[in-house]
């Protein structure tokens, strides 16, 4: 068994062995410590001799590297003043060529200005002599220099006016051709497409009655009859030695209308007498005002026109009742929107547009007034009532009052001209014939040099012969444009009137 002193000296031992064992470790590591100070003084040491040594190696490099850049500088700097060298000789060569050629230059203005000297004493003898001859030629040729300058001139110009106006001929004959051929092809092609109904009516302007006591009553008891039917249909009664008519005079034709079928109802029932006139006109007035309405629309159905005006539908319908050259208004206006139609489609222009303004070209014939033509007034119509300023356009410019402003405009100018002047459109009086006729001689006689004048195919043309010896070929035919241009400014006429000036050389001998 262990005692207390067995232990205590077991434990002094444990204790003695652990100090010695914790300082020899702290012995030991020291020792290490210094060792391995030592080392890193030995690296350090080491180290910066590798430095000192690296140092002196690039100290070195860096001497030689500026030498040799010094070498190339100086080098480049040799090279450089050796072209300097070469550019300063070449300069001084220029500069000697330019002495030479300055002093050869000199030498050649001093003998151009004497030269010139020479040339101006020339130039004056040469102006004298030219002033002496001119003054010997005026003495014998008898007129002074500007008129012999002047006859040059006029001689000169009137070589160019007449050279300028074959060209202008020439192109005209050349613009002609290649026009009128495509402008045929679309007209035919247009009036091909188009089949209108040619019949006219004519204008009634009579009633027929079934005997000659009829005209007692329709006049009536102190001619109460005649003048309540004057006074509710806006008309005169002519009641004349005519056997079995009265003539009915209105420049209205709707009044006409109405009057003209009152009067045929009443005549049929035989109950003539102011109220029963005054309920007759008024069941006539309220037919034919639906029947203007009905005439309108079917106008306007008839050619697929959407969207117009009630108010102008009715004054499309009044046309039906219009007459012009014994062309029925309404017919004629229905045919030139068709053409319209046909030569927008062929022309590439607005169809609606130009059938519409075909349509509504004369709508101002519909209206009972006298301010303005009747192109003006059509065209406020359809202002009026909303119609597209294109088709205002038409309206106003179809008879060349106002310049058109679109491709449209001039598609209703021509299809008015087309409906108007085709064979069998219209017809005038004889009296109106002979007038025009008449009219297109006397133009032609008002220029100098006219000879004699014929207005020959009824009207169509005009044949005028003029006097050789006082007219040359330039002179006829500006004669014959202002004749062409008087025509057309001065009269009304269906489609177009040729011109056609002769101007010939006649020479007549005789052999005995």
């Amino acid at each position: 068994m262990w005692t207390s002193e067995s232990l205590l000296s077991y434990l002094i031992i444990i204790l003695l062995g652990l100090v010695v064992g914790y300082s020899a470790r702290l012995v030991i590591e020291y020792l290490t410590l210094k060792k391995a100070k030592q080392r890193a003084d030995e690296i350090i040491v080491l180290a910066k001799k590798d430095i000192e040594a690296q140092k002196k190696e690039a100290i070195l490099e860096g001497k030689d590297q500026i030498l040799k850049e010094k070498r190339d500088f100086e080098r480049e700097i040799r090279d450089q003043r050796q072209e300097v060298q070469q550019l300063e000789k070449r300069i001084l060569k220029k500069e000697e060529n330019l002495e030479r050629k300055i002093e050869s230059t000199e030498q050649k203005e001093s003998k151009l200005d004497q030269k010139e000297k020479d040339l101006v004493k020339k130039e004056e003898d040469f102006y004298q002599k030219t002033i002496e001859l001119e003054h010997k030629l005026e003495s014998l040729a008898g007129i002074t220099n500007q008129q012999a300058k002047d006859m040059i001139i006029q001689r000169v110009q009137n070589d160019a006016e007449l050279e300028a106006q074959k060209i202008v001929n020439k192109i005209e004959h050349e613009t002609r051709l290649k026009a009128e051929k495509e402008a045929r092809r679309i007209v035919i092609t247009s009036i091909q497409r188009l089949a209108p109904e040619v019949s006219q009516e004519a204008c009634v302007s009579s009633v027929s009655l079934p005997n000659e006591e009829m005209k007692g009553r329709i006049i009536g008891r102190e001619g109460r009859n005649i003048r309540a039917l004057e006074v509710l249909t806006g008309v005169d009664i002519i009641i004349d030695d005519t056997p079995e008519a009265i003539v009915l005079s209105s420049f209205d034709p709707v009044r006409r209308e109405k009057a003209r079928r009152s009067i045929e109802k009443l005549v049929s029932d035989g109950r003539i007498h102011p109220a029963r006139i005054e309920e007759v006109v008024n069941k006539v007035s309220h037919e034919i005002d639906q029947n203007i309405q009905e005439e309108g629309e079917k106008a306007c159905f008839d050619l697929g026109i959407r969207g117009m005006h009630q108010e102008l539908q009715k004054y499309v319908g009044r046309l039906k009742y219009r007459y012009s050259y014994g062309q029925n208004i309404l017919s004629h206006s229905k045919e030139v929107a068709m053409i319209c139609g046909h030569l927008a489609s062929e022309t590439g222009a607005n169809v609606a547009q130009c059938i519409r303004g075909g349509l509504l070209h004369d709508v101002g014939k519909g209206v009972n007034t006298e301010e303005g033509d009747h192109a003006q007034v059509g065209a406020e119509i359809a202002k009026k009532y909303g119609e597209d300023q294109v088709i205002v356009n038409s309206i106003a410019s179809h008879h060349f009052d106002v310049e058109p402003a679109s491709l449209e405009a001039l598609i209703v100018q021509t299809g008015d001209a087309i409906s108007a002047s085709r064979p069998g459109a219209r017809r005038e009086s004889f009296n109106e014939y002979i007038k025009r006729l008449t009219n297109l001689e006397a133009i032609a006689y008002d220029f100098p040099g006219v000879e004699k004048a014929f207005a020959i195919q009824a009207g169509r043309e005009l044949r005028i012969i003029v006097n050789n010896d006082i007219l040359d070929d330039l002179e006829a035919k500006k004669i014959a444009r202002d004749i062409a241009s008087r025509i057309e400014n001065e009269m009304k006429y269906p489609g177009q009137v040729k011109v056609s000036l002769i101007r010939e050389t006649r020479v007549i001998e005789y052999a005995r």
